[in-house]
C-alpha cells in the first residue's frame, strides 16, 4: 500500500466499523428502551461512547480525503451525511473498495 493511499484505507476501514457500531449502538437503545435489561443501558453508555469517537475519525478522515484527494464537496456531503444514517456507513466504504480495484 502506497503513502498516497494510506488515508482512504484508513478511511474506508473507520467507515466499516463506524456503521457497525451504528447499529450496535442502536440496537442497545431498542432493547433500552423496550425491554428491563439492565446490560442493556450499559451497553448505550459504552457504545454510545466508543461511537462517538469513531464519528469524530470518520469525519477527520473524511476531511483528510477530501483535501487528499481533492473530492467534490458534493461527494464529502454524501459522506458526510451517510454518516449519520445507520447502513449508510457501509455503502460509503462498498463505493471505497470498487474505487480501490478499479
Amino acid at each position: 500500500m502506497s503513502t498516497n493511499t494510506k488515508v482512504l484505507h484508513w478511511f474506508r476501514n473507520i467507515a466499516l466499523v463506524e456503521g457497525i457500531s451504528m447499529v450496535v449502538l442502536v440496537t442497545f437503545s431498542v432493547l433500552k428502551r423496550t425491554t428491563d435489561f439492565e446490560w442493556a443501558t450499559l451497553g448505550v453508555k459504552y457504545v454510545g461512547w466508543a461511537h462517538g469517537i469513531l464519528f469524530i475519525a470518520y469525519v477527520y478522515l473524511l476531511w483528510l480525503c477530501a483535501d487528499r484527494y481533492k473530492w467534490k464537496l458534493g461527494r464529502v456531503a454524501i459522506f458526510f451525511l451517510a454518516s449519520l444514517l445507520p447502513f449508510a456507513p457501509f455503502f460509503v466504504e462498498r463505493k471505497l473498495r470498487e474505487e480501490a480495484h478499479s
